[in-house]
């Protein structure tokens, strides 16, 4: 039964979709600006995740590594012995309000045994999985172990010392740090990943000894060459870095930039296979099977039988066993481009200075960085010269009543009320109410002449003491000295040799994947003069007739090459296209063959004058134009490490192509002009010019409206007297062609 509607209740008019309006009861609607929503709701909760979470601050900690490493030094579990996870993570929650599965995630990256950090700060005792391995989690924490790994007496040796501001947690129940007084660049130290609203930070880890190295010469010279004493990143995993010095620069000046990093590997002989030990940081041995077993599947790759993963508790170990026959670096070759074997770890050092988010280079990380520590070394010494002059304060006063110890004993005697003691010390002794508070509370054992010399020495080595901080204090040098000095006894009692080699000169193997999977085995190509193309197997081959051609046509290139050859198609816009031999399917000689301008898309009206085949690009193309000019481009300039397919100004547009050829090795050519002359020309007499649209040298010399009417390779001629048309020097005319050289070219034509 329905129940009837109270006419005290009000009546509330739902908002429509679209409307900008804020329920603020039961009762009230009230209109505002989505924009004022956004800045009272949404903005607060972006810049927490910002400065409070996501990025890392410039002593290499977010606020969550923070509280746990801190929770763990007031739990005294850098010298004592490991205790439960369990109980990291309860007496953690006292600072950090986010729940016991994220501090212990926070935990767990932090640890040794998780292989996450090249600088690990805590040490386990039991299975925290690995980092390299999304299947080999982490056991809970009530089963696993912790403390401090040593170095983090390097994070917390200052900290009782005022070297940096401690604020109240989330309940002003306690305190905690806003900063720990690192003695050593941590920012860097260790990769950190960090993604907030609008922004992220990505930092890529270097070689803890290498850093305080680099450190060290900055603050002697602040133009020191990074290059010369932190040569590259350094990840926990090791591998192989392709350097380039481009990136690096870019990531030392602007903090953006990518470095790429390589799988080590290993061949076995005896059993045919390759071991993997070491991978990029940025994937996982599950990541890399399941990228292989679908190359696999998909017949991309064809030369593994079988891979599994043996990682044991020696470490991380890949095996791929490859098919009888394989070359073992061919196949990791294919799989570093194919799969996460080679990767990239993208740099964004996006770090909070003073609570402002910033992107910089190493350079400005580093000198923000001893800005950083410059502060807390001067803050320690202060603090330290505030307690000695406290304590010189008093041995001052001491000294004064031991110069009359009778007086002092007779002041108290003489004393009728306890509370009087101490101004009747100050009155009788000149000394201050501190001062008379110390003296009061000695015992009567002290009272000897080996205390009172004990006191008196103290005193004098207090003074020197405190000279020494007020030097500190004065002089920027000293300052610099001491964080020198600290860096490198960090350096030499914690640093360690490099994990991952720097591989200066990588082979760059960055061709298509489809290229990858081609099969390789002979063919003979064919290509006519109206644009149509033929591959043909031998064993096809030597089984057909004769080739089908269009009725005029006729073949201009016949060669036997390889089925991943590249082909090179020489249009006559000027413009060249490529593609490989693998790209056409296996036809016969009784077929009429590809179109080549309709199967590479060509503009319309262009069409290919010259096809020309290699497999390693290695020769020259030469190019002889109408005005008498030719021009020799090594075939290098073709080739392309992005793989494009088309390329323009292949060659020169100044005057009508006559003769284009492929020469691998240099040879003589036979130019004839309109003139009826003859020229032999070597090819190593033209000069090699590397701009692949150069206009080229002269080497015939023409008349008025002569023009070079034809070329061909010499070794097709048979001339009487092939000495009369050789020349030493370009430009030449060449010689009058005799009758009997005339029938000889056209009959060789």
């Amino acid at each position: 039964m329905a129940r009837k509607t109270s006419k005290k209740e009000k009546t509330i008019q739902r908002p429509q979709l679209g409307d900008n309006v804020e329920i603020i009861d039961a009762g009230s609607v009230l209109d505002q600006p989505i924009t004022e929503t956004l800045e009272t709701n949404y903005m607060p909760y972006a810049m927490s995740v910002i400065v409070s979470r996501a990025l890392p601050e410039i002593d290499g900690f977010k606020p969550a590594h923070r509280k746990v490493l801190y929770t763990m030094y007031d739990m005294g579990l850098l010298k004592g012995a490991r205790t439960k996870s369990a109980n990291v993570v309860g007496n953690t929650m006292h600072l950090n309000p986010h729940g016991d599965a994220a501090i212990y995630d926070t935990m767990v990256r932090l640890a040794r045994g998780n292989e996450s950090l090249l600088v690990p700060y805590v040490s386990g005792k039991g299975n925290f999985g690995k980092a390299y391995s999304r299947d080999m989690a982490y056991a809970a924490s009530r089963y696993t172990e912790a403390k401090l790994e040593d170095i983090c007496a390097e994070l917390f040796g200052d900290i009782d010392k005022d070297t940096v501001d401690f604020v109240p947690n989330y309940d002003a129940s306690t305190t905690e740090p806003t900063l720990l007084p690192v003695t050593f660049p941590t920012i860097l130290a260790n990769n950190t990943l960090g993604i907030a609203v609008g922004m992220a930070s990505s930092i890529c880890s270097f070689n803890l000894r290498e850093l305080c190295e680099t450190t060290i010469a900055l603050l002697k010279d602040k133009d020191h060459d990074l290059k010369t004493t932190l040569p590259a990143p350094d990840f926990v995993g090791g591998g192989y870095i392709l350097y380039d010095e481009k990136e690096i620069e870019n990531i030392y000046n602007t903090g953006r930039g990518s470095v790429r990093v390589r799988a080590k590997y290993n061949y076995v002989k005896d059993g045919n296979m390759v071991e993997i030990t070491q991978i990029p940081p940025t994937t996982t041995v599950e990541a890399i099977m399941d990228k292989i077993a679908e190359l696999v599947k998909a017949g991309r790759v064809k030369e593994i039988s079988d891979m599994r993963d043996e990682t044991d508790l020696n470490g991380l170990k890949l095996t791929i066993d490859l098919k009888r026959g394989q070359d073992a670096d061919k196949v990791m070759h294919k799989l570093f481009r194919l799969t996460p074997l080679e990767d990239s770890f993208s740099c964004n050092f996006n770090v909070l200075i003073a609570g402002m988010p910033r992107v910089m280079g190493v350079r400005e990380i580093l000198t923000e960085w001893t800005a950083f520590r410059t502060e807390c070394v001067r803050r320690r010494t202060h603090f330290e010269l505030t307690g000695k002059k406290k304590r010189l304060h008093l041995l001052k006063g001491l000294a004064a009543i031991l110069l009359d110890i009778d007086k002092a004993v007779r002041i108290v005697r003489e004393t009728a009320e306890e509370a009087e003691v101490v101004p009747n010390l100050m009155i009788g002794f000149g000394i201050d109410q501190t001062q008379a508070e110390y003296v009061a509370e000695i015992r009567l054992r002290h009272l000897n002449r080996e205390y009172i010399l004990r006191r008196t020495q103290e005193t004098s080595e207090l003074e020197d003491e405190i000279a020494r901080l007020e030097g500190i204090l004065a002089s920027p040098a000293k300052v610099r000295r001491i964080i020198m000095d600290e860096l490198a006894a960090v350096a030499k009692k914690y640093g360690e040799a490099r994990r991952s080699e720097i591989l200066y000169d990588a082979v760059d193997e960055d061709a298509d994947d489809e290229d990858d999977a081609m099969p390789d085995y002979p063919v003979h190509v064919f290509f006519t003069r109206d644009n149509y193309f033929k591959k043909i197997t031998p064993q096809s081959l030597r089984m057909s007739g004769e080739h089908k051609l269009k009725e005029g046509d006729e073949v201009t290139v016949q060669l036997e090459t390889k089925n991943n050859a590249e082909l090179l198609f020489f249009t006559n816009r000027c413009q060249v296209y490529k593609c490989r031999a693998g790209d056409f399917a296996d036809g016969k000689a009784s077929a009429m063959g590809d179109y080549i301008p309709a199967r590479l898309a060509m503009e319309d009206g262009e069409e290919a004058v010259y096809m020309a085949v290699t497999e390693h690009y290695k020769g020259h193309m030469l190019f002889l134009f109408a005005n008498g000019k030719a021009a020799k481009v090594p075939m290098s300039a073709y080739a392309t490490k992005t793989n494009r397919k088309k390329l323009v100004n292949a060659f020169s547009d100044k005057s009508p192509l006559v003769y284009a050829a492929y020469l691998r090795e240099e040879e003589e050519i036979a130019i004839r002009t309109s003139a009826g002359r003859l020229l032999l020309v070597h090819s190593a007499q033209i000069p090699e010019k590397q701009t692949k649209n150069t206009a080229g040298v002269n080497v015939v010399t023409l008349k008025k409206n002569q023009r070079i009417t034809r070329v061909q390779r010499a070794s097709r001629l048979e001339l009487t007297d092939a000495h009369r048309y050789r020349v030493r020097t370009l430009p030449a005319a060449g010689a009058i062609l005799r009758e009997s050289d005339i029938a000889e070219q056209i009959t060789m034509g």
